[in-house]
């Protein structure tokens, strides 16, 4: 593609390969030539192997395990396509990590979220692409354009398809994401539910109260990430033993599955777990109550608006 005598490049580097080839594909261009290597103490080299000089690039690199390591793959690449005369550089980044640090909840605390969009602002970003941030007040700490995706549509789309007929309710597993359900169920067209609950520790969640109507109904908790799963397991089993629900699937749109996950689901309540794949899951934790759905025509039509300084916000629906 040429625009006003730009042309347009995707690379990617570690965290996602996979998705940035999808994306490529989709827009249908070659996925630019780049190499990403390790110095033998374990340093990051970066050698961009075409000439970007003017093109707008964009650079798709989720913050996954393992985050540091992907996150400097972005600082320095970054940089690299900066000294390499890049017209543009957009960081496509489909999970953006450390966005759990978004404020000082006690004292001492550090914002890591804040201190990663600085990072990658003064890498010399131009414009930041992401999808579902933790917390939607992190698009406050860039001082660069950020286009923030919603992965409910997405979801929805799924679950409209798989259950037209059905009694269905979404259920937020927290208050924190009661906004994301609300948006799930007015998609779907169903109701909403809401389990309230305490959080004695990081990872652990204790189930406390159910506000809604689950009973004999078929339920689809909405998150926006799933890391140890203690949460979502907790949430199933409170549904189900408490709350008599007929049957519980779950959705997110990050599965960064950590720790003790896998196990957890696959001896959960839970019947199907939705995810997008923002985060390359490897093979060996997609058990067969996970589904994974492609986020890469998403993320193109997102691209070609913003390289054509079209609108992004239609997208949204």
């Amino acid at each position: 593609m040429n625009f006003h005598g730009k042309d347009i490049k995707i690379f990617t580097a570690n965290a996602n390969p996979a998705l940035g080839k999808r994306i490529a594909a989709e827009l249908g261009l070659p996925l630019g030539e780049a190499v990403v290597e390790r110095f033998s103490d374990g340093e990051i080299a970066v050698g961009i192997k075409e000439s970007v000089r003017g093109s707008d690039v964009f650079m798709v690199q989720s913050t996954s395990e393992p985050v540091n390591d992907n996150l400097m793959e972005i600082l320095i690449m970054i940089d690299a396509f900066k000294r390499a005369s890049a017209g543009s550089v957009t960081a496509v980044i489909p999970y953006f990590g450390y966005a759990r640090q978004d404020r000082k909840a006690k004292a001492r605390d550090a914002i890591s979220a804040r201190l990663v969009a600085d990072l990658i602002t003064v890498a010399g970003a131009d414009r930041t692409l992401t999808m579902d941030l933790h917390s939607p007040q992190i698009q406050g700490f860039f001082s660069i354009p950020l286009d923030h995706l919603q992965g409910v549509p997405l979801l929805a789309a799924y679950f409209k398809s798989k259950f037209p007929n059905e009694h269905l309710i979404c259920v937020s597993p927290d208050l924190g994401s009661v906004t994301r359900a609300r948006n799930m169920s007015a998609k779907i067209g169903v109701g909403l539910a809401i389990i309230d609950k305490r959080r004695q520790k990081a990872n652990v969640s204790e189930v406390m109260n159910i506000i809604g109507d689950v009973k004999d109904k078929s339920v689809i908790i909405v998150d926006d990430m799933v890391d140890t799963a203690g949460t979502l397991c907790n949430a199933a089993k409170a549904l189900i033993e408490i709350g008599g629900a007929k049957e519980v699937y779950a959705s997110a749109t990050h599965g960064v599955l950590s720790g003790p996950a896998i196990e957890r689901i696959e001896k959960s309540y839970i019947k199907e777990l939705v995810l997008l794949n923002t985060i390359d899951i490897p093979q060996e934790k997609l058990i067969d109550k996970i589904k994974v759905i492609d986020t890469a025509e998403l993320f193109a039509q997102t691209i070609q608006r913003i390289y054509e300084a079209q609108p992004v916000s239609p997208l949204f629906s």
